[in-house]
């Protein structure tokens, strides 16, 4: 029981067994037929005929012929699931302080530079530390042994 179509058959005689169309690749056709209507491409009427046309038909090759007329549809926006999984990548990067690998970037630089920098602070503090603690250890001794008395002992030990 076969639905008499309008717009014939590409099957060529001889060229080896035809496809059967499945409910999928229908449907689809039908969604694109929606769409035609809807902009005005295609009358109710026509577009009521070639859904009937549509869900009628057993094989691939019927399908394309339903909407070989058409223009193809304008690309579809994306819908708000995208644009709201963009807005929270966003909002999640934003409040991780990081709003880009730019500025993540030059903020690891200038950690790297600060660090840098603290490292020389602390040495040459380090090195002022044991310059004074040698120059104050010194002072007081006007013999120069760096303040430290050297007592002269007999050891018992024979040399």
């Amino acid at each position: 029981m076969t639905a008499p179509t309008d717009f014939g058959s590409s099957a060529q005689p001889g060229s080896g067994p035809r496809l059967r169309a499945s409910d999928a690749q229908r449907e689809a056709v039908v969604h694109r037929l929606h769409q035609a209507v809807g902009t005005g491409q295609l009358s109710v009427e026509e577009g009521h005929e070639r859904t009937t046309t549509a869900y009628a038909a057993r094989y691939v090759d019927e399908l394309p012929l339903l909407t070989a007329d058409l223009p193809e549809p304008p690309p579809a926006a994306p819908g708000w699931r995208a644009v709201a999984s963009t807005a929270g990548l966003q909002a999640r990067l934003s409040l991780l302080g990081a709003s880009s690998w730019a500025a993540a970037d030059r903020r690891r630089r200038r950690l790297v530079v600060l660090t840098g920098l603290l490292v020389a602070l602390l040495v040459g503090l380090l090195l002022v530390a044991v310059v004074t603690a040698a120059a104050m250890a010194g002072s007081g001794d006007p013999g120069g042994s760096g303040g430290f008395q050297y007592e002269h002992h007999h050891d018992w030990w024979p040399h």
